[in-house]
């Protein structure tokens, strides 16, 4: 499992994380097995959100009563989770009270004194950044949290916050797959008028920017073919881009998941993939793709497959 320091903090990263927004119904048994799974692969990460598990919590909740960690075993693991969403009429707050009010709840649920990692979970159209500079400080001056991100956030959203937060924004979790691509393909058609690929949607150039930024692109729905339309492995919808990837995963022996895994990891953004499966399975099958250095003919062969325009 490939690792590196994620920028702007002392915590080393796999590149490959486990998402555990679907273990509420899970036994314990079966979550110490998705875990430990995880864990044999290389993956110490672990991404939660205060709202994943139907009610306020619940994965949270349920991941500390199945793994009953220990202090020493706490401290093995990184554990991110993300506040923002409030699902009583579904809106947005990021306001100093939520947010704060939110971590805790975190905190009590994971039976942890910390996060690792907090992202503001989608844009609050009413932010108030200096709602959000008072909540992040009095975190990390308590030693609550350690380090702060966001998510699905575009450059501008991002640099309105850093005009006011000290802290370093380390992370950007963005929808990304090889067939849900529009933060890579964008580029690629850039300024070609009748391609809608070459549009350019939500500020534009989010990747660059993380990478100029030293913001870690974190992909979610890394398997999605498009906005939660189900995933293209092995999907008829998709023959031509299987029939490629099943072509290179006999040829590097891995399993197909874990073409779909290396095509994000080949990024140079230093990229981590948020796996969302519950079936231990496919985390080992995806954990392989870490290592697994595609070419950049193969990279490209599976971009154009899958239907991005190159030039």
């Amino acid at each position: 499992m490939k690792s590196f320091t994620l920028p702007g903090t002392d915590i080393v990263a796999p590149n490959v994380v486990l998402g555990l927004m679907r273990i509420a119904d899970k036994s314990d048994e079966e979550v110490r097995e998705l875990v430990r799974t995880g864990r044999d692969a290389g993956i110490d990460f672990v991404d939660h959100a205060d709202i994943y598990g139907g009610e306020l919590h619940a994965c949270e909740r349920r991941f500390a009563e199945a793994m009953a960690l220990s202090p020493s075993q706490r401290d093995e693991i990184t554990i991110q989770t993300k506040t923002g969403i409030v699902t009583d009429g579904w809106y947005y707050d990021f306001s100093y009270e939520h947010i704060v009010e939110s971590v805790e709840g975190s905190l009590k649920a994971l039976g942890t004194d910390r996060i690792d990692i907090l992202l503001l979970h989608r844009p609050d159209p009413l932010v108030e950044p200096e709602e959000v500079a008072r909540a992040f400080d009095a975190l990390e001056s308590s030693g609550k949290v350690r380090a702060f991100g966001v998510s699905n956030h575009t450059p501008r959203q991002i640099d309105l916050l850093r005009r006011y937060v000290r802290q370093p924004i380390v992370a950007n979790q963005l929808q990304l797959s090889i067939t849900h691509a529009p933060i890579v393909a964008q580029g690629v058609a850039a300024n070609m008028l009748a391609e809608q690929q070459a549009a350019t949607l939500d500020g534009g150039g989010i990747v660059d920017y993380c990478r100029l930024n030293d913001i870690t692109v974190q992909a979610w729905s890394p398997f999605q073919a498009g906005f939660f339309t189900g995933v293209f492995l092995g999907s008829p919808d998709h023959p031509e881009l299987n029939a490629v990837i099943d072509r290179l995963a006999a040829q590097y022996d891995v399993p197909a998941i874990a073409i779909a895994t290396a095509w994000i990891t080949r990024h140079p953004a230093q990229m981590q993939v948020v796996l969302g499966t519950t079936s231990p399975e496919r985390v080992a099958g995806a954990a392989q793709g870490s290592d697994l250095r595609l070419t950049r003919a193969e990279w490209y062969e599976l971009f154009r497959t899958a239907g991005h325009i190159v030039p």
